[in-house]
């Protein structure tokens, strides 16, 4: 069965930093998404035992970068599939010496369904994903019913799922998705304040200089 793509994959140009940061550091830093799927072991791959967060859609890897570097006592996986972000959070992880950051290519839900075990991640963080707006499109957008069952199981128990964006419709539907789900409950009443430690990247910038509202919502997995 051909399964429906929740991003678009774009190439974009690869700078020579970005493009020496993936040759050089992928084999320390990279985890590829493809088949057979090994099963990913977190404490292989980061030389301990911590809370997992796994971040989909890490852009240019900014959050990634300042929550991990204010956040080590847990280990961050970002998944990404644009070649230029990944080459650049790889360069800025390894300048700055993050030893808590690790670097996935290739989509989140084949990790997720293959290679995550359940019941394992401390924490999903799903910030301003692709929001599809043309209403055609709209069952390409990450947080449907199916993704979200997934993406609870792999929660442990107390696990928060926390996204973000700044497209209102989006946003109302991932209030009803998520309000639907078995399993979870909203940490707020409706959608959350901005939490301090999500940080304000260019991209959410750019939302803002446009005019759009920002949207927060946190949930916890019950059960």
């Amino acid at each position: 069965m051909t399964r429906i793509t929740t991003f678009y994959p774009r190439r974009g140009r690869v700078s020579g930093r970005h493009e020496d940061a993936l040759t050089r550091l992928w084999p320390t830093y990279g985890v590829d998404i493809a088949d057979p799927y090994p099963p990913l072991d977190t404490a292989a791959l980061f030389g301990r035992d911590a809370p997992l967060v796994l971040e989909i859609g890490s852009g240019m890897g900014d959050a990634t970068v300042a929550m991990a570097a204010a956040d080590p006592g847990r280990d961050y996986l970002a998944v990404e599939v644009f070649p230029p972000g990944l080459g650049n959070l790889l360069a800025v992880v390894d300048e700055r010496g993050l030893a808590n950051v690790r670097v996935a290519q290739g989509d989140a839900l084949h990790l997720l369904r293959h290679m995550i075990a359940p019941d394992s991640l401390a924490a999903v963080h799903v910030y301003f994903p692709d929001p599809w707006p043309k209403a055609r499109h709209h069952k390409r957008r990450l947080i449907q019913p199916d993704n979200v069952a997934l993406l609870r199981s792999r929660l442990a128990v107390g696990g928060v799922l926390h996204c973000a964006t700044d497209w209102a419709d989006y946003a109302e539907q991932m209030a009803e998705v998520l309000d639907a789900a078995d399993g979870l409950a909203n940490l707020h009443d409706g959608f959350a304040p901005r939490p301090a430690h999500r940080p304000v990247t260019k991209f959410e910038q750019r939302g803002i200089a446009a005019g759009r509202q920002i949207f927060d919502l946190l949930y916890h997995r019950t059960c």
